[in-house]
């Protein structure tokens, strides 16, 4: 049914890089460098010089400073988001200092000292962290040597099991430590009390931490920023979820809020935009009868695959409710850095984490293979064959991860996660929670892996369907951007809704 790539919003996304290359030069600006030593300066109360060139990552721009301290002090990295990448930039940067900060107290994971966070009147959101030495990323070290510098990142397919094992095993322990962390409620993690000086005193750390507003994740940046899709539409910003339940019903409404408001470029024809619709609608319908949550696990009575005769026997679901654990959209070695002896020195950029259902925890990483599922240049199918043949040495270095954890960090889950991991890819849960989310790769997951058609649509959808496609498609044949009105926007989205 589904045999490509979904493509987002080309004119969007040429405006955006537009927008984002003349962000990233006024960030080079020797004016823009004095004042990042500026607030350096102001912050620790000494004279700071910019010591290096400046290191641009997907989303952020840090510039290296030396500090004139006496003794002598390790240098700082200025993190600050790049205008037109970023949406949300404030909210966004103090959601990640306060998860690294939150992390770096609850774990034995490496996260550099965060020592200030906030918004400077000039510069804008910001964060002062500790410069760790390394010499490069755990992705690079995994990636086949090539004298490309800018070559994406792809797992070396000469790479030896034990030398895999060995480097996965330190990203595993650090999987392993999160998924000890739970949360009361699905959403973002914030400080709220203290100054967010990090602890710059010695004094003992007495700020706490409440989940408090919307997770900002990846998927969502990329509806704003490479599909025009209105912020309106997108969850409040106030809003957490008590369930799992209740958050795949939201990644389901944004899953068609992309559908209805990408303008250009997100349906081939009136068959495929058919088949999006409907695909979302029963995607939709699953998650508001709580039957996502349970997909792949023994409780799992309504899928497919549990009516399968070789279905294979599954552990329980998690709870529903008041145990959520820590996700990071953007987690994966690029993040992990190591030193020369290849041992793990930091873990970087927590970007896009929440408090989020633990399903997600649960599946084994999507980034095993450095390039994700649908950017892989020879397809889905032979993606998932290189990914399964390497699984087990992933899962060998899990369990050994888990073997080390101290009895006092214990895990309320009722089975090893590494059996957790083995099973959603068997049972095709990995697939579910990819699709559910991202919403350019959903069809792949849903029609390849899951086509769960449940009788198809309701009468009511069945109803809206073709006005839905006739209008689809008579608004794709002009190549414009669209201004939407937030009130126009969400009356649009409640027409497919259907609520």
């Amino acid at each position: 049914m589904y045999d490509g790539q979904e493509e987002l919003d080309n004119l969007v996304w040429d405006k955006n890089d537009e927008d984002a290359d003349k962000s990233l030069k006024k960030m080079r600006l020797k004016t823009t460098c004095r004042e990042v030593e500026r607030l350096a300066a102001q912050r620790f109360r000494t004279r700071a010089t910019l010591v290096s060139l400046l290191i641009v990552g997907g989303f952020n721009i840090l510039y290296r400073v030396h500090l004139a301290e006496d003794p002598p002090r390790p240098d700082v990295m200025v993190r600050l988001p790049c205008p037109s990448l970023v949406q949300f930039p404030g909210v966004k940067t103090l959601q990640e200092a306060a998860t690294a900060k939150y992390i770096a107290e609850n774990t034995q994971i490496p996260i550099p000292r965060h020592f200030f966070y906030g918004r400077d009147p000039t510069l804008g959101p910001f964060i002062i962290l500790q410069h760790v030495e390394n010499r490069g990323s755990m992705s690079a070290r995994l990636t086949a040597p090539s004298d490309d510098p800018s070559a994406t990142h792809a797992l070396d397919p000469d790479m030896t099991d034990a030398t895999l094992e060995d480097l996965w095993g330190k990203a595993a322990s650090c999987l392993v430590q999160l998924s000890r962390l739970t949360f009361p409620r699905i959403g973002a993690l914030v400080e709220v009390e203290g100054d967010g000086d990090g602890g710059r005193t010695g004094s003992p750390f007495s700020s706490s931490y409440a989940i408090a507003g919307r997770p900002i994740t990846h998927n969502m940046t990329d509806m704003v920023r490479l599909a025009n899709v209105p912020r309106a539409v997108l969850p409040s910003e106030s809003r957490t979820y008590g369930t799992a339940d209740e958050w795949y019903v939201a990644l389901a409404e944004m899953h068609l809020a992309q559908l209805v408001f990408q303008h250009n470029d997100a349906v081939e024809s009136a068959d495929d935009c058919r088949n999006k619709f409907v695909a979302r609608q029963v995607f939709r319908r699953l998650a508001k009868r709580g039957l996502l949550s349970c997909f792949g696990f023994a409780e799992d009575d309504w899928s497919a695959q549990a009516s399968s005769s070789s279905r294979i026997i599954s552990s329980p679901a998690p709870a529903g409710s008041g145990a959520f654990r820590l996700w990071g959209d953007d987690l994966r070695a690029g993040n992990m850095l190591l030193s020369e002896a290849d041992d793990l020195v930091a873990v970087i950029d927590w970007e896009f984490p929440y408090a989020a259902p633990t399903q997600f925890v649960l599946e084994p990483p999507w980034w095993l293979l450095l390039d994700p599922a649908e950017t892989w240049p020879a397809g889905i199918d032979d993606w998932t064959r290189v990914y399964e043949a390497r699984l087990k040495t992933w899962l060998a270095a899990v369990e050994r991860a888990e073997d080390s954890i101290p009895d006092g960090h214990p895990s309320d889950l009722p089975v090893p996660l590494s059996t957790y991991m083995r099973e959603s890819w068997e049972t095709g849960r990995f697939w579910l929670s990819y699709g559910a989310r991202k919403s350019w790769a959903f069809d792949m997951a849903y029609w390849k892996f899951l086509d769960e058609r449940l009788h198809l649509l309701t009468d009511r959808e069945r109803a809206a369907l073709e006005p839905f496609v006739e209008r689809k498609m008579r608004e794709s044949k002009d190549r414009i951007i669209v201004d939407w009105d937030p009130v126009e926007a969400r009356k649009r989205l409640s027409e497919v809704l259907l609520d």
